[in-house]
């Protein structure tokens, strides 16, 4: 099932993650109208070879469409993880788990890939961290090799 979840890139989000992703849509959305307004008022000034406007807010439309194309691609082919499938005995996407390492205790969230927030305690399913997570129960303990050494992870609970 751990393979599962990480063979599918960018296949699942939280309902959070979904609802934003749909604001970054509508606010790319409404740039359209504006970006296609200034793209007519350069036109009106005549030649647009030379016309810094017109070249400036064409590349704007580009990048605006090129945003749209990628949300909506990800918001279609995405499965909303609204709730746990399961009950807090196993670590899923949409987990919080609470985890000792060295004597301290942290909490992370297990998110898709674009809704990390490394600050907040938001890991995606992808990451190093996050793939060692997915499956495991309450006192596995997690080791996970990094630039800095070795660390093991306890996990403490699992909501």
């Amino acid at each position: 099932m751990i393979q599962h979840f990480i063979s599918m890139p960018g296949k699942y989000l939280t309902k959070e993650g979904f609802q934003k992703l749909n604001r970054e849509l509508e606010k790319f959305l409404r740039q359209r109208a504006k970006i296609a307004q200034r793209i007519e008022d350069a036109k009106a000034l005549g030649d647009l070879s030379e016309n810094a406007d017109y070249i400036k807010a064409k590349e704007e439309q580009s990048f605006n469409e090129g945003k749209i194309r990628k949300i909506e691609q990800i918001l279609s082919s995405a499965e909303v993880i609204t709730q746990k499938k399961h009950n807090n005995h196993k670590i899923e996407i949409n987990s919080l788990v609470k985890v000792e390492e060295g004597g301290n205790f942290y909490e992370y969230k297990i998110v898709g890939p674009g809704e990390t927030d490394p600050l907040k305690g938001k890991i995606s399913y992808e990451s190093p961290l996050g793939q060692r997570f997915l499956g495991r129960r309450k006192n596995d303990v997690v080791e996970i090799e990094t630039p800095g050494g070795k660390r093991k992870y306890k996990i403490i609970d699992i909501k």
